[in-house]
């Protein structure tokens, strides 16, 4: 039968999509192309001997799991976009503030966006399919004009549960989201050089040790964890296998599993977007779903969406991600 779904685990013959209707290649968006192209140029420094520390490299490291992991995968994603779970006020705004220091742009931005990729799939309305090719759906989508994605009318469709929070819209329209972000900054760089000072070291080393947390800790970790993103828009949507049919083409895929702490389960994210649980199967390890547990186990989360089959998947149709009508 022509329109019969394949088998369990069977990916799907890859389609090809054009550019969003809505998109000027001619209009390139400089704020977000002057900001990607800097830290990846500030990140290079961390090739230099100069900027080397063993203790910018561990905290770049980390920094991957604690700003990429708690802040976008489960603050802004899980938590903010599906509303998969609920923590207290004053939790839910720590990650958010992790996120934030990813610079993935602020939380309502990220959402309404996100929103509309799960709406409109692997179609032409999709704001970043990797069906169009590899680089659109990785990072180029976010360069150039996309009147679809203009902020009012992206944010009045999807976002308007978030803006509703006082906290959120302080973030869109006033100086705290860059206040967050340069803050961070200082806090990595004062804090090397501080504790160089107090260890005894010289001015000069310790600036020396302040600028290697700064190189390491921020610029190379962020645009670690930009890509470590990104391939959950590209890699997950090309390469891998699908439990589920799901009328796109999100894939299952393991090195963004892991890269990502278990949102590279995508087939299983896009079959349930509310689910907190991204890993159905059992060699599927989601890090990001057992921390919610730990955090549940405590008393510090709750109404935590599991899977609607949480044992072995069958074929189900994708759910709808429109924000909640509250």
């Amino acid at each position: 039968m022509r329109n019969q779904p394949p088998p369990v685990g069977q990916t799907l013959p890859r389609r090809h999509l054009p550019l969003p209707a809505a998109v000027d290649r001619r209009r390139l968006l400089w704020s977000y192309a002057i900001t990607v192209g800097f830290h990846h140029l500030v990140a290079l420094l961390a090739l230099m001997p100069w900027f080397f520390s063993w203790t910018g490299v561990i905290l770049a490291i980390a920094g991957t799991f604690v700003f990429g992991a708690l802040g976008i995968n489960l603050g802004y994603h899980r938590m903010l976009t599906h509303r998969g779970v609920s923590f207290p006020k004053w939790l839910e705004y720590a990650f958010v503030v992790l996120g934030v220091c990813s610079m993935q742009d602020t939380p309502a931005r990220w959402v309404a966006v996100h929103r509309r990729h799960h709406e409109h799939s692997d179609r032409q309305e999709d704001p970043h399919s990797p069906l169009v090719n590899f680089f659109w759906g990785h990072v180029g989508w976010m360069l150039v004009d996309n009147r679809d994605l203009v902020r009012l009318g992206i944010y009045d469709r999807y976002a308007k549960d978030i803006l509703r929070d006082p906290f959120y819209r302080r973030l869109e329209r006033t100086l705290l989201y860059p206040t967050i972000i340069l803050s961070s900054w200082a806090l990595f760089f004062l804090g090397g050089f501080g504790a160089a000072l107090l260890a005894g070291d010289p001015i000069g080393t310790a600036a020396q040790f302040g600028a290697s947390l700064l190189i390491w800790g921020v610029f190379a970790r962020t645009v670690l964890v930009w890509h470590i993103t990104w391939l959950v828009n590209s890699a997950a949507h090309l390469w891998g296998y699908q439990n589920y049919e799901t009328g796109d083409d999100s894939r299952n895929n393991w090195f963004v599993a892991v890269l990502t702490s278990g949102e590279g389960w995508h087939n299983n994210h896009h079959a349930d977007p509310r689910s907190a649980r991204h890993g159905h199967r059992p060699w599927e390890v989601d890090l990001i779903y057992q921390f919610i547990r730990g955090m549940e186990a405590l008393g510090l989360a709750w109404d935590v969406a599991r899977p609607a089959k949480a044992s072995v998947p069958s074929r189900r149709r994708s759910t709808d991600v429109r924000p909640p009508q509250t």
